[in-house]
């Protein structure tokens, strides 16, 4: 990176960028403009989405075209699958895809789109179907390394589980990741996607999460990721 490396942190609410914005007020780092602040020689700056596949393209997009960034990192909390995954556990996710757009059939089947062949496959910036991140980070080493899905609409009934297990065998799920993957390889920026574990994906019961604890989290592990960065320059 750059001498002063500029470095966009988007979150889809902001409840989930109170994670960060948290820990630099416990380390007294203050904002500018609301959104915006300095770490050694890096410039961050914190963008909220919305939440969603359409809103996440749209604000990051809007975002990066006013802005060059060296790099963005895409971050919040989700749901896993992965019984080896433990709620409030931060990973890094190494690839991603859109797990609900496609054909439904009358016998209740699914197809992507790629199935369907009305994409190709290995058009970049997918890659069998998938998008996955190029970076070769230093900075996110200590973390798991996941596979994810990004859906519309989240699981919440057996049936959707186990389809969406035994069709993409994923580690997580969000509703903005792979979004948020897509513009970044299509305009070729460094991207990672940091996340922390909220929930287990079963019939949906909001007693077994705990958004606070994957929150806070979060946090601490972005500031020492951003700390990496600096450190390595």
């Amino acid at each position: 990176m750059k001498e002063k490396s500029e470095i966009l942190i988007v979150f889809s609410t902001e409840l989930e960028a109170e994670s960060l914005l948290n820990k630099l007020n416990e380390k007294r780092i203050i904002l500018s403009d609301g959104n915006k602040f300095k770490l050694k020689n890096l410039n961050a700056e914190i963008l909220i989405s919305g939440i969603g596949i359409p809103a996440t393209t749209y604000s990051l997009t809007k975002k990066i075209i006013s802005k060059k960034y060296d790099l963005i990192i895409n971050a919040g909390i989700c749901g896993t699958f992965n019984d080896d995954l433990s709620v409030g556990e931060c990973v890094s996710v190494i690839s991603d895809e859109f797990a609900d757009i496609g054909i439904s059939y009358s016998d209740a089947s699914f197809k992507t789109l790629f199935e369907e062949d009305l994409l190709k496959p290995n058009k970049y910036p997918f890659s069998n179907g998938e998008l996955y991140n190029p970076l070769k980070s230093n900075i996110d080493t200590e973390l798991p390394k996941v596979t994810a899905i990004t859906v519309n609409t989240v699981s919440g009934n057996t049936e959707q589980i186990v389809f969406r297990k035994e069709k993409f065998n994923p580690d997580i799920e969000t509703m903005e990741g792979a979004a948020c993957v897509f513009v970044c390889l299509k305009e070729k920026i460094n991207f990672l996607q940091i996340r922390a574990v909220s929930n287990i994906v079963e019939e949906r019961n909001k007693e077994n999460w705990n958004i606070p604890l994957a929150l806070e989290n979060l946090g601490g592990e972005l500031f020492d990721i951003l700390n990496k960065i600096t450190i390595k320059e």
